[in-house]
């Protein structure tokens, strides 16, 4: 059962094909510098992730702990995984589980958590990540 919001954060991402994966179509992702809230902090996330197509027309994207996010006190490092389509409008919607491993104080609230997500992502690459506790 989802429980209670904790975080969202959003900005900008850039993406760009990379070696097919089995003769299927894969890409990358970066996502520098987005903002927002995480576990009532102010923070600034960074992280870069890969997704390849399926042969059911979606796609299968992981973060393999390759994910910080900053907060004034410390950091936090991320892996995620998720499935995702391109939606109508050119962009992307994924929604999958990510987990968090921190020291800082203001974050520590997220280690030891499964956090599911929403990553929607605009034609434009502007990008929204919006995270749940998972109970």
């Amino acid at each position: 059962m989802l429980g209670e919001k904790v975080g969202s954060i959003s900005g900008p991402t850039a993406m760009k094909a990379l070696p097919a994966v089995n003769g299927s179509p894969s890409f990358e992702t970066t996502a520098s510098g987005l903002t927002g809230t995480l576990a009532g902090a102010e923070v600034t996330s960074f992280a870069t992730y890969s997704a390849t197509l399926r042969s059911d027309g979606s796609f299968y994207g992981e973060c393999p702990n390759s994910g910080v996010v900053m907060a004034a006190d410390g950091a936090a490092t991320f892996r995620a995984t998720g499935i995702g389509s391109p939606t109508a409008d050119g962009g992307f919607s994924f929604r999958g589980v990510v987990y968090f491993e921190t020291s800082a104080a203001s974050l520590s609230s997220l280690n030891g958590v499964a956090i599911a997500y929403e990553w929607d992502v605009e034609a434009s690459g502007e990008a929204s990540w919006e995270l749940w506790e998972w109970k």
